[in-house]
């Protein structure tokens, strides 16, 4: 599986279409939460790979949402985005917006931890720490639960993406809190650095 692309020329292509620093967060967030998976997985060889459909997955919710997933094979063309990686982008939106299913276990992993890392996200933004590093399950079980708490992160969708991969919720929850402490410090350098 190629991407058709360098991580330099993703980078650009995510900041054309998306200017907001919430939305370039959430790309480079769920980018390195994909390269952990990769590695955990088993997939280092892949992780290149892995980490650029994380990093685009949302490439075209900023500027057309009401078109999420549907746009973004144009704009990924354009840009010489192989079609296996514009399949697997897509996928991500599977029943909400597409109707790409996930089957690789790369889209799968993506399917269910996209929706996490914001949920994951909004629980650190309300620590004292600000930070996931001292994250525990427990406490984001609560929030999970809290069908008030960052309402726009999609429980069933969470849900979904663990019976797909065949995983307790539990254990998707303490992998993706450790991929997201692995790439804290790196995704808040990087975004200070595009500031």
């Amino acid at each position: 599986m190629t991407s058709g692309l360098t991580r330099e020329e993703a980078l650009a292509l995510l900041r054309t279409y998306n200017k907001e620093q919430f939305h370039i967060l959430h790309g480079l967030t769920v980018e390195g939460v994909m390269r952990w998976y990769a590695k955990e997985l088993g997939f280092g060889d892949e992780e290149e790979y892995w980490g650029i459909t994380g990093l685009l997955h949302d490439i075209d919710f900023e500027q057309w949402p009401e078109e999420h997933c549907k746009k973004a094979p144009e704009l990924l063309r354009e840009a010489g985005v192989g079609e296996d990686m514009i399949r697997s982008i897509c996928s991500h939106g599977y029943g909400l917006c597409c109707d790409v299913c996930p089957e690789h276990l790369m889209e799968k992993v993506l399917f269910a931890a996209d929706e996490l890392t914001g949920l994951i996200g909004a629980a650190a933004r309300m620590r004292p720490s600000k930070s996931v590093m001292d994250m525990e399950v427990s406490s984001l079980k609560k929030k999970f639960k809290d069908k008030r708490f960052a309402a726009g992160c999609s429980r069933d969708v969470i849900k979904d993406g663990c019976q797909r991969l065949g995983w307790e919720l539990d254990d998707l929850f303490a992998k993706t809190i450790e991929a997201m402490r692995s790439c804290e410090e790196t995704v808040a350098q990087e975004l200070e650095t595009l500031s």
